[in-house]
């Protein structure tokens, strides 16, 4: 007699990579070992994802047959340090990636020197520049995992404008010095920018200014205190008036509220300085998950996983779990996330299509632990998730009895 055969499982993984940790390729490859310790036959579909920080010149690089490039330029504190942007392959105007995060992100910037008062984004105009340099006539610029809060002002500098104080004198850089803006003299920005195509792939909740503004929500991430918080919130309104003033019409960037329109805020306020040159701000998945075939993946599957470093009341703002969700519960499929760190808020993923959450930690212990053994740890939390649904698909006949 011919044994009935098991359907096979179904999932797909779809996390987000674990900042200043792992990327996301490691962390899909670390919940398939967990997975298949409980189901070694499950049909797996691995679809690292990225939302414009850590990694994602590199995967797109490697979704679209380019290559990275590397770069030595200014990081944020102002020394130099090793980064790069992508090159990509196919049709079309050669096209970069530039990461803000590979050379102005938080992972770059000492634990003991995080005031984001003094930190610049100077390098990711520098990369812009060797972008341009390499041939580039489109440019895509990923925003996430900053840590800077200079409106971008910082870019515009490498880019060749001149931020100067009521004296005429230049500003040094950094965010906390905006309030002493008086005037911005375009006439040195890099003439090429005119002829390229400049998107950035963004958070589109985020906004300069106002109660929501970038300084005020993420300014003590980034090592602001109240005070600090309160300079860099004036410094950035200031930064908005004259950005709309002197520098948006001379570069024939179209007219856009430089304080709230959707992702200005982005990456300590770098989309706006980059919207005020003509950059063309847009949702970042609509952007970094083109040609992924994401929702057709997601629908095909039985059940689907996602991970994300820290879950919490800003998940359901655009965060890659909350994405994901969304996108599953379109097609019915439920979705599991496992999270580093669970706070405050992270109940309001459930409204979005989060069917259950759980945290990888199996007990308290320091960053430099849960950095070091986190493939470990997040194979064993799938595991264990992984089990407790094979116990409840067990009971779950008895239940309908």
């Amino acid at each position: 007699m011919t044994r009935p055969t098991r359907p096979t499982h179904r999932i797909a993984i779809a996390p987000s990579g674990f900042k200043e940790s792992l990327s996301a390729a490691r962390v899909a490859e670390a919940i398939a070992v967990g997975v298949r310790r409980v189901i070694p036959d499950a049909d797996l579909d691995l679809i690292p994802l990225v939302d414009g920080g850590e990694g994602t010149a590199e995967a797109l690089a490697l979704a679209g047959g380019g290559r990275l490039v590397p770069v030595t330029a200014t990081g944020p504190v102002g020394e130099p340090v090793a980064s790069h942007f992508a090159l990509l392959g196919g049709p079309g105007p050669l096209t970069a990636v530039v990461e803000m995060a590979a050379v102005a992100g938080l992972a770059l910037v000492p634990p003991g020197l995080r005031h984001p008062g003094a930190t610049t984004t100077y390098g990711v105009g520098e990369l812009i520049r060797a972008a341009l340099d390499a041939g580039a006539r489109r440019i895509l610029i990923g925003c996430g995992d900053s840590g800077t809060s200079d409106g971008g002002a910082g870019a515009l500098q490498a880019l060749g404008a001149r931020l100067m104080d009521r004296h005429g004198r230049e500003l040094l850089r950094g965010g906390g010095v905006l309030h002493e803006l008086e005037r911005i003299d375009p006439s040195g920005l890099d003439p090429r920018l005119a002829r390229t195509e400049l998107l950035v792939a963004c958070n589109p909740y985020n906004v300069l200014c106002g109660k929501r503004g970038v300084a005020r929500v993420f300014g003590p991430q980034k090592g602001a205190t109240p005070a600090e918080v309160e300079l860099l919130s004036a410094g950035l309104e200031r930064l908005a008036d004259v950005l709309t003033r002197d520098l948006a019409p001379a570069s024939g960037a179209p007219a856009i509220d430089l304080r709230t329109a959707p992702g200005t805020g982005a990456s300590g306020g770098l989309g706006a300085g980059l919207a005020a040159v003509g950059a063309r701000l847009l949702p970042r998945y609509d952007v970094l998950l083109d040609g992924l075939d994401l929702d057709a993946r997601l629908a095909r599957a039985d059940f689907v996983i996602t991970a994300e470093g820290a879950l919490d009341h800003q998940t359901v703002r655009g965060k890659i779990p909350a994405e994901v969700a969304r996108r599953a519960h379109a097609s019915g499929v439920p979705v599991l996330v496992l999270a580093g760190t669970i706070g405050p808020g992270a109940q309001d993923v459930r409204a979005v299509g989060v069917d259950a959450y759980s945290a990888i930690l199996p007990a308290p212990m320091t960053l430099v632990e849960a950095i070091d053994r986190s493939d470990e740890f997040l194979a064993d939390a799938t595991e264990r998730a992984m089990r407790i649904m094979a116990l409840g698909t067990r009971l779950a006949p008895l239940a309908a009895a």
